[in-house]
């Protein structure tokens, strides 16, 4: 027999593959001291290792399995769904060579292993060739087949498919049905569940359908069939929670999860979740407590939301109680959890911890880097956002438009004026088009380095609408320059615009009436608080938020003092 060096070669290449090996010692030892592998065996440890959503491990063991000569038919298609769950097609393709040398790609459960697997491993015609070519096919073949185009968004060649199946199950309709509502129509998604057969329509046909109603944001659709649902699981009441969270009717969702009977953790989750994502932070902490308080042992996600709340309140004590939390539970530190770390003690000002976890992280996405770079900028520390951005592009790690204005942010502030004209030419590399808030960073940029006319010649070439931010950049620079010449060409520029008028923003009002009376202009000075006045326009008032004894205390400010 043949033996998988391909996956060899890949398996190597996993960070810390020799610490799976080692984990495995004893698996060694007795391949080494049989000559036979024990079929029911291997396939209980891979299809345990799947389950604790470990594919890394399996492919480790099977590939040992393989070096010993042994080719066990069941563990092939576990292996294919391990290959799946790492979208690892280059495996995948090597299994399929395997099969085909062996013979055992004409069994009905390896085609749809392998059908399957290419398709969610994004290759949807080498899916569609496996399918074809296959003798002999059963309705989960199929599906597969109708549920990989659904995933491509190919809803005509599922539809296709769908019409020349001879039978159908729930699971073929789930699929269509699914598929169809989250490509966006609906339309077709409810014809079809109209259409299916009594017997087939199951709890899960009515929760995929609301779902889809939910996320299309047809709250009154999923309202009205939800309501007539003849049994209700907790995945629909956490769709219809979701749904209205995500249209901002936070009542409604609240509502909604007062109604339910008996609630879990998907439950409690949607409501902590869509309570943070919808700026309503303290009460997400309020409701993670009282879950605690009922005994409902928080998870990943839970733990996710909650680190956000911390982050954006810049309650840095409770972040720290939340993390010991995850460290006395034994949450799994998964790419969420350990970002949402990241970004709480950044926000929170605590760098030092924010790096160290950032350095001990394995894989870090583009939204690790934003909050650490978005941290080092905010607090100041903006020679060290840049370094991290320099890092960021020797990894090949692509920055997003979020990373751009951090950095920017972080040249304005740090007062790296070339750095940042060379950053902001970065953007058109990256395939990136820079919005008005990366015009407004440059245009502050330019401004506080005493450059006034650039910053102003800016604004005029800029391809959208300054808007009043923009205008407020270069005002305040005037400010710091006491540059009243610049002043007095910025008011005949928003009055040809009236940009100010349209906005009802009296912030120019106030810059310019500082402005005038830092320079000793005291007769426009007034005058401007005059057009104030006329307006009905005031300083705005301002809040903070501190934490003393565990009370939140808010203190009011007015914003634009002499």
């Amino acid at each position: 027999m043949t033996h998988l060096p391909d996956i060899q070669s890949h398996i190597t290449k996993i960070p810390h593959h020799k610490n799976y090996l080692k984990q495995h010692s004893e698996l060694n030892v007795r391949l080494q001291q049989s000559k036979t592998a024990n079929q029911p065996t291997w396939s209980y440890i891979i299809r345990k290792h799947l389950t604790q959503n470990a594919p890394k491990d399996a492919l480790v063991i099977y590939n040992q399995i393989r070096r010993k000569g042994q080719y066990i038919l069941g563990l092939v298609p576990l292996i294919f769904k391990a290959c799946t769950s790492l979208s690892s097609i280059s495996d995948g393709k090597a299994l399929h060579a395997e099969a085909v040398k062996s013979g055992a790609d004409t069994e009905v459960m390896i085609g749809t292993s392998l059908v399957n697997m290419y398709a969610k491993c994004g290759d949807i015609l080498a899916s569609r060739n496996v399918f074809d070519e296959m003798p002999d096919r059963n309705v989960v073949t199929w599906n597969a087949m109708i549920g990989g185009y659904l995933k491509h968004g190919n809803t005509d060649s599922a539809f296709g498919l769908f019409a020349q199946m001879l039978e159908r199950t729930e699971v073929t309709w789930i699929e269509m049905i699914d598929g169809l509502a989250r490509s966006g129509d609906t339309v077709k998604a409810r014809i079809l569940f109209d259409k299916v057969p009594v017997e087939l329509k199951n709890v899960v046909t009515w929760t995929v359908m609301i779902d889809g109603y939910a996320s299309s944001g047809e709250m009154e659709a999923a309202r009205e069939l939800f309501e007539v649902m003849p049994q209700r699981n907790c995945y629909v009441w956490s769709s219809m929670i979701s749904g209205y969270f995500n249209r901002g009717d936070v009542k409604e969702a609240q509502a909604m999860f007062n109604r339910i009977p008996v609630r879990n953790l998907v439950n409690w989750n949607s409501l902590i979740s869509g309570l943070a994502q919808n700026g309503f932070f303290e009460e997400a902490l309020e409701v993670f407590w009282k879950m605690q308080g009922e005994r409902i042992e928080p998870d990943e996600v839970t733990f996710a939301s909650i680190l956000s709340a911390c982050a954006h309140l810049g309650w840095l004590d409770t972040g720290k109680e939340i993390h010991s939390m995850i460290d006395k539970k034994m949450i799994k530190l998964n790419q969420f959890v350990l970002n949402a770390l990241v970004d709480m003690y950044a926000k929170c000002g605590d760098l030092a911890n924010a790096r160290s976890i950032f350095e001990e992280m394995v894989h870090r996405n583009v939204v690790c880097w934003n909050s650490l770079i978005s941290g080092f900028a905010t607090h100041g520390h903006c020679k060290e956002a840049l370094e991290f951005f320099s890092r960021m592009e020797i990894t090949n790690e692509m920055p997003d438009k979020i990373t751009f204005l951090s950095v920017l942010s972080a040249c304005a502030h740090g007062g790296f004026v070339d750095e940042g004209l060379e950053i902001f030419s970065k953007m058109e590399n990256y395939g990136l088009a820079p919005g008005i808030q990366h015009y407004g960073c440059l245009v502050d940029l330019l401004g506080r380095a005493g450059r006034l006319k650039d910053a102003y010649n800016l604004i005029k070439t800029m391809p959208m609408k300054p808007n009043d931010a923009v205008w407020g950049a270069l005002l305040g620079a005037c400010r710091i320059h006491a540059d009243t010449d610049m002043v007095e060409q910025i008011m005949e520029e928003l009055s040809a615009s009236n940009s100010t008028s349209d906005s009802g923003d009296d912030s120019h009002y106030v810059l310019l009436s500082n402005i005038y009376a830092g320079s000793d202009r005291w007769e426009r000075a007034e005058s401007m608080r005059l057009v104030m006045a006329k307006k009905g326009l005031q300083k705005i008032p301002g809040r903070s938020l501190v934490m003393l004894n565990n009370v939140v205390q808010h203190i009011t400010t007015v914003t634009g003092q002499d």
